[in-house]
């Protein structure tokens, strides 16, 4: 690129952010750092009636945590309403638009009219050529104008996109769109146009939805004088069997993401692949390797499938990469919130260490560690008593299995896992079962569960006294 590289991420506060819009916002910001360009932040918050509350902290809350720093902004269009006004009337002094009064209720009735006999909706185009006596009478009568485009009636309007290749539209089909609503805002149309330009916007990368809308835009560009930026229209995102992507598939708030528990690292190696590769093979890249081979050649056409279940294995991955410490400071807070109220707080950070590495290996989401470690701080368990018994085995045999190993485990001196193991494996061979039917057992009595950590570590970590009053616990159950 010989031009510095600017690229923008334009929210609309009228939600908080879902997995679409930060997929948006993630391609705009890896292309810029690309190639060492500069990613702007703009709050496109004109749409006054739609604006939901504490959506714009949750779009700049949901950037940071992804680590998706921006350059300039965040710029807000409310705040520069006089730069569209301006524009606007330009546009109607040189006759590309014009001012016009039809009541909703006569924009009501002519779209039904236009179902009736099945033609395109747009609008008839009515107040396109009022004579300066019909426009001072509407005026006289205190009807407030919208702006709208005088779109060429004929001709075709063109452009190429990165990711699309060519695109044409005929003129025909574009209507006389809105620029300045009555109430004095900007229309998407024109705000964005504006501010692309003033804010020097060399590339444009939005969701393929916009692509309808981009010849529009460029006979925008064209009556204001300025020089388009170069368009990129990403694929859309859809669910699980191609469905429309709902909140079942995944479509929720970004920040319900950090909420359940996933780290920002794998968020964003995640949706970095929605519609883009490095190649057919490699899944874990991180965020360096993104910026490094981030291109729009790799973006693809395709809808790309939100998949679950991908995500939840490479949390996992990411998790599982963790520095022991850091893994325990980023579950803590879920720790405390998500352990049952009888546990006592606060949680003995020396005990929390210990239990890390057990709980590491099998987490998916920091959101299961408390399901995970609940067996490691609670007092009592809560588990069928036929569990106890393994395959091929009897209540008789399970009991007496019981006894003689919390009678070896009272005299073993050194509670580590190096003792247990040396001690269990031959009383398995002395009670003529199978280790896993032995270590089964003892893994329901000391854990409430079937499957659990490492049984000979996940014993160390609970400590004798425990481990034996959990033993007798489990026999009165037999």
């Amino acid at each position: 690129m010989t031009n510095s590289v600017r690229t923008r991420f334009a929210p609309s506060p009228t939600g908080y952010p879902h997995v679409g819009n930060i997929r948006t916002a993630l391609f705009a910001w890896l292309f810029a750092r690309h190639y060492e360009g500069s990613f702007i932040v703009r709050i496109e918050d004109t749409d006054v009636t739609r604006k939901v509350k504490g959506a714009v902290e949750a779009i700049l809350d949901s950037l940071r945590w992804l680590g998706l720093d921006w350059d300039e902004g965040p710029y807000f269009q409310s705040e520069r309403l006089e730069i569209y006004h301006k524009a606007a009337k330009r546009l109607v002094s040189q006759g590309d638009a014009y001012y016009c009064y039809c009541s909703p209720q006569r924009l009501k009735e002519m779209r039904a009219e236009q179902v009736k006999h099945k033609q395109p909706p747009g609008y008839d185009r009515h107040c396109r050529d009022l004579s300066q006596e019909e426009r001072a009478q509407k005026e006289a009568e205190g009807v407030i104008p919208v702006v709208r485009f005088k779109t060429p009636l004929e001709g075709q309007t063109g452009f190429n996109d990165l990711i699309w290749g060519d695109v044409v539209f005929d003129n025909s089909t574009i209507d006389d769109f809105i620029l300045l609503k009555s109430d004095g805002y900007p229309t998407y149309h024109l705000a964005n146009v504006v501010d692309d330009h003033l804010m020097g916007i060399t590339h444009v990368l939005r969701a393929e939805e916009w692509l309808s809308s981009t010849p529009r835009h460029l006979l925008l560009y064209q009556a204001l004088g300025f020089k388009p930026p170069q368009f990129a229209h990403l694929p859309m995102l859809l669910g699980a069997g191609r469905a429309k992507l709902s909140k079942r598939h995944g479509a929720v708030s970004i920040t319900e993401y950090r909420e359940q528990g996933y780290l920002p690292e794998a968020m964003v190696n995640f949706l970095a692949l929605l519609g883009w590769s490095r190649d057919d093979r490699t899944e874990v890249l991180s965020r360096q390797e993104l910026i490094d081979n981030f291109s729009l050649e790799r973006v693809s056409r395709t809808a790309a499938i939100f998949n679950r279940d991908k995500l939840n294995w490479m949390n996992g991955v990411y998790i599982r990469s963790l520095a022991l410490e850091d893994f325990t400071q980023r579950a803590l807070p879920f720790l405390n919130k998500g352990l049952p109220l009888e546990v006592e707080r606060p949680l003995p950070m020396e005990y929390v260490r210990q239990i890390m590495p057990l709980i590491q290996e099998r987490a998916r989401t920091l959101a299961e560690v408390p399901e995970l470690a609940q067996f490691l701080f609670v007092d009592e368990l809560d588990y069928a008593p036929s569990l106890l018994i393994a395959k091929n085995m009897s209540q008789v045999s399970t009991v007496k299995a019981l006894e003689l190993a919390k009678q070896r485990l009272e005299q073993l001196e050194v509670f580590d896992a190096e003792s247990l193991e040396a001690m269990l494996r031959p009383l398995a061979v002395e009670l003529g079962l199978k280790t896993g039917q032995l270590f089964g057992t003892l893994r329901v009595a000391v854990t409430g569960q079937i499957a659990a950590p490492p049984l000979f570590q996940t014993m160390a970590v609970l400590g004798k006294e425990r481990c034996l009053r959990r033993i007798e616990v489990a026999l009165a159950k037999l």
